[in-house]
C-alpha cells in the first residue's frame, strides 16, 4: 500500500535549459528583493511565525486530496502565507518550503527549481496578497471570500504559467496542455480556497492580531509557536491518509504523453517523503514529514535571526 504523497512539482526534463535558467534568474532576482525588503522590516516577533508558517505549509502540502477523474490536488499555501506574513516574508517562506522539498525529498527537479518556486511561491503570494489587500477595511466575510477567490485564482495562474513553460520548452502543444492543466486545476483551486479560508478562520479564533493591519514587525510572538507546531505535526500524522492518485501535473503529463520525459534526481535522501530504512510504510511517511516540518521551522528561524541581525 502506498502511504506517501505523490510527487508534486515539475521534475527535471519537463522544461528545456533556456526556460529553466530564465526562471532561475527571475526567481533569484525576486527572492533577492524579498530578502532586502524583509531585512528592512522584519521584527523579532515575526521570526517564529515565519517558521511556523513554513512548517504548516509543508505539512499541508503532504495532504493530497482527491478530485475528479482519479486525480489528486494539494495545497500550495502562497496566498495564506502572504496574507498572514506580508508578501516579502511569504516569498522567503515559500522559497524555503519548495527548496527543502526538492533538496531533501527529491520532490521537483534541481534545474527547474527556479520555475517551481516562481510558479508555486512567488505568483501565489503576489496574487493572494494583492487581492486580499484590495478588500482591506471590508467586513470579515468579504475579506475571507476575497481570500478564497484569491487562492483559487493563484492556483489557476500557476497552472497557466506552467502550461506556458511546457509549451515554450517544446514539451507539449499549448492548445493541448493549457486546457488540460486549467481543467484539473479549476477543481484543485477550490480545495486551495477552502483550506486557505479554514486556516484564516482558525487564526482569527486563536490569534486575531496576526490578521490585523498593523505593521508586520508587530506580528507574531513565541507563545503561538507551540500551537502552530502541534497543528503542523498533526497534519503530518494524518499524511498517510492522503490520496495516492497522481497530482494535477502528473495526470496531465500522463494523459498528454510527456510523463516519461521526467528525470529522476541524481541522489536520494528522503525520496517521495519516506525514510529509506523504514520502507513505504505509514510510519516512514510520518517520520519523513516530521523531519521536513522541523527542518523548515528551524531553517526559517535561523534565516529570520540572520536578517534581523543585519537590521540591527
Amino acid at each position: 500500500m502506498h502511504f506517501s504523497p505523490v510527487p508534486l512539482h515539475i521534475p527535471d526534463g519537463f522544461l528545456n535549459l533556456v526556460i529553466s535558467l530564465l526562471f532561475w534568474a527571475i526567481t533569484a532576482i525576486t527572492v533577492g528583493i524579498a530578502i532586502s525588503k524583509t531585512n528592512k522590516s522584519l521584527g523579532e516577533r515575526q521570526i517564529p511565525l515565519m517558521g511556523v508558517m513554513a512548517a504548516f505549509i509543508f505539512a499541508a502540502q503532504m495532504l493530497n486530496f482527491p478530485v475528479a477523474g482519479g486525480t489528486s490536488g494539494h495545497f500550495l499555501g502562497g496566498a495564506l502565507a502572504a496574507i498572514v506574513l506580508g508578501p516579502w516574508a511569504a516569498i522567503l517562506v515559500m522559497t524555503a518550503v519548495i527548496a527543502v522539498q526538492g533538496l531533501l525529498f527529491q520532490d521537483g527537479g534541481l534545474l527547474v527549481m527556479g520555475a517551481n518556486i516562481f510558479n508555486m511561491g512567488l505568483l501565489t503570494a503576489a496574487i493572494g496578497y494583492g487581492l486580499y489587500r484590495a478588500a482591506a477595511g471590508r467586513s470579515k466575510g468579504t475579506r475571507y471570500a476575497v481570500a478564497g477567490i484569491g487562492a483559487w485564482i493563484a492556483v489557476l495562474t500557476a497552472a497557466l504559467v506552467t502550461s506556458l513553460q511546457l509549451w515554450l520548452s517544446g514539451t507539449s502543444q499549448l492548445q493541448i496542455v493549457l486546457p488540460a492543466m486549467l481543467g484539473v486545476h479549476v477543481l484543485i483551486g477550490i480545495g486551495e480556497a477552502i483550506i486557505t479560508v479554514a486556516a484564516l478562520t482558525f487564526i482569527e479564533q486563536t490569534r486575531p492580531d496576526l490578521l490585523s493591519e498593523k505593521s508586520t514587525t508587530e506580528k507574531g510572538g513565541r507563545g503561538w509557536v507551540f500551537v502552530g507546531v502541534i497543528v503542523a505535526l498533526l497534519a503530518v500524522l494524518i499524511s498517510p491518509l492522503a490520496s495516492a492518485f497522481p497530482d494535477g501535473l502528473e495526470r496531465v503529463a500522463e494523459n498528454v504523453g510527456f510523463l516519461e520525459m521526467g528525470q529522476s534526481a541524481p541522489y536520494q535522501i528522503l525520496p517521495d517523503y519516506t525514510v529509506p530504512f523504514l520502507g513505504e510504510t505509514a510510519l516512514s511517511t510520518i517520520v519523513a514529514g516530521a523531519v521536513g516540518a522541523l527542518v523548515l521551522l528551524g531553517l526559517m528561524i535561523v534565516i529570520g535571526n540572520i536578517l534581523r541581525g543585519k537590521t540591527r
